[in-house]
């Protein structure tokens, strides 16, 4: 898009575009996402920014009423396998707050200076911008849905220091922390608040009650293929889904950096009311338990993963949609999503061991939780784990290949490199590597081997196999 069709997206309020570029108005300092239903300034007062980091470092605050940090993520950096596309994607997965701009470069296998400049370049802020507009939006998270401490809040964010937190979140927010906590929608008594989702949470928690958030999408959400296809592949100790179809609730454990969480994800989808209807696009209410706060950011981006909820709809719809075959099956389900996964290693054992093997690998190797949940009492094993207890065959070589790090299946991966790392492994088939591009890579553009697939389905060939699966048409 040029600015003239950016600012024309402006105009209309097209929700299409959130989360793919923002506009800042020069005579308020403010930035906003394209639906923004404030009065439209004139074009020659707005600047357009790739990021969020970059209208902030430009100097702009965030726009109280649209909340422009709260959108989803940029579809691009699910689609694009270069440097900056995966650079996104690990920061998203909070690398950088980890393990500082060196440890990103080195997962990129790129120099720190490298990173900095292709990042500076593209998107107008490098790493520590970028994750630094990250770290204030998960201080908003906390302020506004939790009881915890601000001093918490502010290590929980990821903030080295409270002064550090304090000064980031009045430069973004032009409020202080506690001004931030009682404007959230609610009142100051019962606070409501808005995650990476945006939106309104189910009000605020106490410490330990859980984080209530809404997950975020653009345009229709098939929810019920999703949480069909997550109940079908469910792995007893680790994830459940129950409810009736429509009204259904996804929960799960997770491993994470700095500790363990439960995730709960409803079935039924939200839409945005405007003062004229509904905009395009909606959310998932989620509930997450951490035993650690700092773990908020990694968890919602592998929920976010995991529920394909930075996907681009539209253009998935409008290259499908056209196909003789696929145009009426487009038609019955729009917005169709191809489900990833929060840890790469439970795909790849599925394909290798089935559903009740890995429900055997999860009882004998799976780390038990100290609080048991209801059914939810496992961790998924750890690759570790796994090439100690497995360490024959083709799953023990896997777990040994992730160990090790001779396979890389995080989000900042390499597909092409990781595809021919898997191949080289003993007993990994094209079929299975294909399976695991999609789930654990998130390749939105994957062929299975043997299908002849039309070219003219890319870059979404994997949402087409999706479709086609979904309509019974496909049973590899």
């Amino acid at each position: 898009m040029d600015e003239d069709s950016r600012y024309e997206a402006v105009r209309s309020r097209d929700g299409r575009f959130d989360g793919a570029f923002f506009f800042a108005v020069e005579t308020t300092g403010i930035y906003c996402r394209p639906s923004c239903p404030a009065v439209t300034p004139k074009r020659h007062n707005v600047r357009f920014f790739p990021t969020a980091a970059a209208a902030q470092g430009s100097g702009f605050r965030a726009c109280r009423r649209c909340r422009p940090d709260a959108v989803p993520g940029s579809a691009e950096w699910n689609v694009r396998a270069d440097a900056v596309g995966r650079a996104m994607r690990l920061i998203a997965d909070g690398v950088v707050d980890r393990e500082g701009v060196a440890g990103l470069a080195a997962r990129l296998g790129y120099s720190a200076r490298q990173v900095q400049r292709q990042l500076t370049a593209e998107l107008g802020a490098g790493p520590v911008a970028l994750a630094r507009a990250q770290r204030a939006h998960t201080a908003r998270v906390l302020l506004q849905t939790t009881g915890l401490p601000v001093t918490e809040i502010a290590f929980a964010s990821g903030f080295a220091s409270v002064r550090q937190f304090n000064d980031t979140v009045r430069e973004v927010y032009a409020s202080t922390p506690t001004e931030l906590r009682a404007a959230a929608p609610g009142g100051r008594g019962a606070a409501r608040g808005r995650d990476t989702a945006g939106g309104r949470g189910a009000g605020r928690a106490a410490p330990g009650a859980g984080i209530p958030l809404r997950l975020a999408y653009r345009g229709p959400y098939q929810a019920a293929a999703v949480f069909d296809q997550l109940a079908k592949e469910a792995v007893t100790g680790v994830e459940e889904v129950s409810g009736t179809p429509g009204d259904r609730t996804y929960r799960r454990t997770l491993r994470l950096p700095y500790g363990t969480g439960i995730a709960a994800v409803d079935e039924r989808t939200r839409t945005v009311k405007t003062g004229t209807g509904t905009r395009p696009g909606g959310w998932l209410d989620a509930r997450l338990h951490l035993t650690d706060p700092r773990d908020l950011t990694t968890a919602v981006q592998r929920l976010r993963r995991l529920f394909d909820l930075d996907a681009d709809p539209y253009a998935v719809d409008e290259r499908l949609g056209g196909d003789p075959r696929l145009g009426p099956l487009v038609a019955a389900r729009p917005g169709l999503r191809s489900p990833g996964a929060v840890d790469p290693l439970e795909p790849a054992v599925r394909a290798l061991a089935g559903r009740e093997g890995a429900e055997e690998l999860v009882r004998r190797y799976g780390k038990v939780l100290d609080s048991p949940c209801g059914s939810l009492t496992h961790l998924f094993p750890e690759p570790a784990a796994l090439a100690e207890a497995e360490p024959h065959g083709p799953l023990g070589a896997l777990a040994a290949a992730l160990a090790d790090g001779t396979v890389r299946l995080d989000p900042g991966a390499d597909r092409d490199d990781a595809q021919e790392a898997l191949l080289a492994l003993p007993g990994m088939d094209p079929a299975t590597v294909a399976a695991l591009r999609v789930r654990a890579l998130g390749d939105p553009d994957v062929a299975p081997p043997g299908a002849e697939l039309p070219d003219d389905w890319r870059p979404w060939r994997s949402y087409a196999v999706q479709h086609l699966r979904v309509a019974g048409e496909w049973s590899r």
